[in-house]
């Protein structure tokens, strides 16, 4: 029997679901206008991305119900296949195979009730809520030990992903490769992710700040990263009323701080300028505040800074939005690192984590780099992409991380590295990314795939200084030459 399950659920490319009974409770909350919010469980939506990224199966919603809080929780996952209002489902299910040429069997489908029995005859893998109708559960494949609302379809993601063969190769693989939900992937095999590092070298300016990310698309980086903080919870309370020169006055620590915070306005005019100009943008998170002001936008990443390695409340609520966690390591001892690893993998064993070697001093010292961590990072963690965070003068260690195996790396950014702020001395001014940027990819080129060829620009040469030329290097068509054009 569990064979036959197993040969079933491993056919599915797409798992289509009910919505009340499924997704939530079955309740609704009110408002004077009618129906105002639906209350859908965190893991369930992380079960959709996981479905995606794992065992590349998408989620599609069929539901009698006309629900705008459906709508935008279908926004948020990506979740395309969203039919409102169905009255016939089976006429809905055969426009989806036609229209995305599936087959009946490599269709699954989660329900609850009597309206739900005919379309689970039509696909080819069937489940149910362990609170749905009693011969509703009699009908189908597997019944989940979750309720609906209360993690049912998060079972069966579970459930298909480890039927899945690409789950056996997750945590062993050292070419694991994470899929943003903009489409970047980051891993080995793939173009280093560049990230060029605002932090708060715009100084509370978002008209640097716009500079700052033009300068960023004219080097080619892949994305650029901010740093958001609350500052009542970030700062300590005996530093508050320290006074500062800054560009606004002398004012206190916490004034300070404030004003070199953006806030919504000034963030979602970052959003829309990074989505015109196609770069990718998001943001270090400092506290668990910061993380609920973040989930207003939709960046694909969440950066721990070093500071934060063991703070494992913040840690904890990134890990409820099921977005992809940059770990960077600075200040940190490999068991801070591992307790922080392992926070997460009991979290979710498969939960997408990137690791950045880093030490923190501003700027530090090339004795102090230790490159030779990205190494020892992936061999303790294979799976997991490894890159590099670096706050050194020069640029040529930051090529060399690449060479040593990151697959993403990390610069602060500047216009002028004279300018007024504790991060500008230890940034990379435009000119200098460009120039890292260029000498990444031409890395990238000349690494080639270590299996040794004849190169078609070698055979001149070859025949004016050798003496003895090899059958085996003759220009025959036979011959195993590569063109410079190949």
């Amino acid at each position: 029997m569990k064979s036959e399950l197993n040969e079933k659920a491993s056919r599915i490319k797409l798992l289509l679901t009910d919505c009340d009974g499924v997704l939530t409770d079955g309740g609704v909350y009110y408002g004077e206008g009618g129906e105002k919010l639906k209350k859908f469980n965190i893991r369930d939506g992380m079960g959709v991305e996981r479905l995606r990224n794992y065992a590349n199966i998408e989620t599609g919603i069929i539901t009698g119900e006309l629900s705008p809080s459906l709508v935008k929780r279908a926004e948020k996952l990506k979740i395309t296949e969203l039919h409102l209002g169905a009255k016939n489902k089976p006429a809905v299910l055969r426009e989806i195979l036609t229209r995305l040429d599936l087959k009946p069997e490599e269709v699954a489908y989660i329900g609850d009730d009597t309206n739900d029995l005919e379309i689970m005859k039509m696909v080819g893998f069937t489940t149910a809520p362990a609170d749905a109708i009693s011969f509703v559960k009699e009908a189908v494949d597997y019944v989940c030990e979750a309720k609906g609302g209360k993690g049912c379809f998060r079972e069966v993601a579970e459930l298909l992903i480890s039927i899945n063969s690409n789950k056996q190769e997750i945590r062993s693989s050292a070419d694991v490769v994470v899929n943003l939900e903009n489409g970047n992937r980051i891993g080995k095999g793939e173009p280093c992710y560049i990230i060029a590092e605002i932090g708060i070298n715009h100084n509370g300016s978002l008209e640097i700040a716009k500079k700052l990310i033009d300068e960023a698309v004219a080097a080619k980086a892949t994305a650029v990263k901010f740093q958001k903080r609350t500052p009542e919870i970030c700062v300590p309370k005996d530093q508050w009323d320290i006074m500062r020169d800054t560009p606004w006055g002398r004012i206190s620590y916490i004034d300070y701080k404030r004003k070199t915070e953006f806030g919504v306005e000034e963030y979602a005019a970052i959003d829309q300028y990074c989505k015109s100009l196609g770069i990718d943008w998001f943001v270090s998170v400092w506290d668990v505040e910061a993380v609920d002001f973040m989930e207003k936008f939709d960046t694909p990443i969440y950066k721990l800074a070093s500071a934060s390695l063991t703070d494992h409340d913040l840690i904890k609520r990134i890990l409820f939005t099921g977005k992809p966690l940059m770990l960077s390591t600075g200040m940190s001892t490999m068991r801070e690192i591992e307790d922080a690893v392992k926070l997460i993998w009991k979290f979710d064993e498969n939960y997408p984590l990137f690791i950045a070697h880093s030490t923190s001093a501003y700027p530090c010292k090339p004795e102090e780099l230790n490159l030779k961590m990205i190494q020892t990072l992936g061999a303790k963690f294979p799976g997991v992409p490894i890159g590099y965070s670096g706050h050194e003068t020069g640029l040529a260690t930051t090529v060399a991380a690449v060479a040593l195996g990151a697959t993403f790396v990390e610069r602060h950014f500047t216009l002028d590295r004279a300018m007024w702020g504790s991060d500008h001395a230890a940034s990379v001014e435009p000119q200098g990314f460009q120039r890292m940027v260029r000498d990444i990819r031409d890395i990238e080129i000349a690494t080639g795939d270590g299996v040794k060829k004849v190169y078609e620009s070698e055979l001149g040469p070859m025949k004016r200084l050798r003496v003895n030329i090899s059958a085996e290097y003759d220009v025959s068509p036979t011959a195993e030459v590569v063109s410079q054009k190949s």
